[in-house]
């Protein structure tokens, strides 16, 4: 059983598991989704802006046909105009489509930024590696999968075209016109077409990519033992480090409360150890505080010392939580702790 849980993979990974795989740029994305994405971007962007497009073109065909008058002053407007009009026909369309293409591939794994893919690493020099790769039964799954990606799309252009090829045939005697707008309109729907099978394709082999990262980052039951120990400690150093808080705060302790003018009890749950200077305090100081048994060992140095223990319970839990060894008690406690102080003190007078 032992060696089942150390060596099977069966455990979903730790979200510190996966923000390593991430930051090392193991992340689940397709190529084949953003190509699809930026195909399908780029046609529906040529059926809306397209016309402007080809109004911009024919308008400087028009005037590059014109004679130009090409003079020392003549020549930059005339270059200043093409390269406007050049600007116009293609930024927008250019643009509109980097944000669409950008944003389909952020959508998939979100802003990965990693050097560590782009660092050197001597095996990717060896040809028995490269021949392995290229041999391995993931690069043979791409090659099965592209052909069958191939096949597919020429089915659908066979298809998109057989009912379509005598109106191609019978066009041979048209205007160039009507043969432009027959073209134009069979090539964006062969296209579009393409592009829609193509996203399908696409969104199906991210899938598989991420059920193919799932299953590279799973865990085995130890490695989810030592991942916790690292994310929570090793529990011999957080034994080891509270013996030592421990210690410390026993000493103080032992320090403080001989020292102290009164000790505020729960009475046994909590103990508080109040000090009040009037030269050198503004208001009355915790020394030193503890539950259970440092509340226990609080009592007894108190008791052998001399100093008065005074029972008020919901003063004790008050200060246990609100007020850190070495500050001074805040202004909501004055009332409650000049009250026990006082009665402190005029037991003191009684007992001189």
């Amino acid at each position: 059983m032992a060696l089942d849980d150390a060596g099977d993979k069966t455990e979903q990974p730790t979200p510190r598991r996966r923000q390593e795989a991430r930051e090392e740029g193991q992340i689940a994305r397709s190529p084949e989704l953003s190509g699809a994405v930026a195909l399908l971007a780029g046609l529906l962007l040529l059926k809306f802006l397209g016309p402007k497009m080809m109004g911009t073109v024919l308008s400087m065909t028009r005037a590059l046909g014109d004679p130009p008058t090409v003079t020392t002053t003549g020549l930059l407007p005339l270059i200043r105009q093409i390269a406007r009009a050049a600007a116009d026909l293609a930024l927008p369309f250019l643009l509109l489509l980097t944000v669409i293409t950008a944003a389909g591939t952020l959508a998939q794994s979100g802003l990965v930024l990693t050097w560590k893919k782009l660092g050197f690493k001597p095996d990717r020099l060896n040809p028995m590696t490269g021949l392995k790769r290229l041999v391995s039964s993931d690069s043979l799954t791409r090659l099965l999968l592209g052909l069958c990606k191939i096949g597919l799309l020429s089915a659908i252009a066979y298809y998109s075209i057989r009912d379509r090829i005598d109106v191609v045939l019978g066009s041979g005697g048209s205007h160039p016109a009507g043969i432009y707008v027959l073209a134009a309109g069979l090539l964006y729907d062969l296209a579009l077409r393409m592009a829609l099978v193509l996203l399908v394709l696409g969104i199906a082999d991210y899938l598989w990519q991420r059920c193919k990262l799932e299953r590279q980052l799973r865990m085995t039951k130890q490695e989810v033992r030592e991942e916790l120990k690292r994310m929570e400690g090793d529990p011999l150093l957080k034994q080891r480090r509270r013996q030592i808080q421990t210690r410390l705060a026993m000493q103080r302790v032992q320090r403080e409360v001989p020292r102290a003018d009164v000790v505020v009890t729960n009475p046994t749950e909590y103990a508080i150890a109040l000090r009040y200077d009037e030269a050198t305090m503004g208001a009355p100081r915790v020394t030193a505080k503890g539950r259970d048994l440092l509340a226990e060992r609080i009592r007894q140095l108190a008791r052998q010392h001399g100093v008065p223990v005074v029972e008020r319970p919901p003063l004790a839990r008050a200060l246990y939580a609100a007020v850190e060894v070495g500050h001074e008690v805040p202004p909501a406690f004055y009332r409650a702790v000049a009250e026990v102080l006082a009665f402190v003190y005029q037991l003191s007078r009684r007992a001189g």
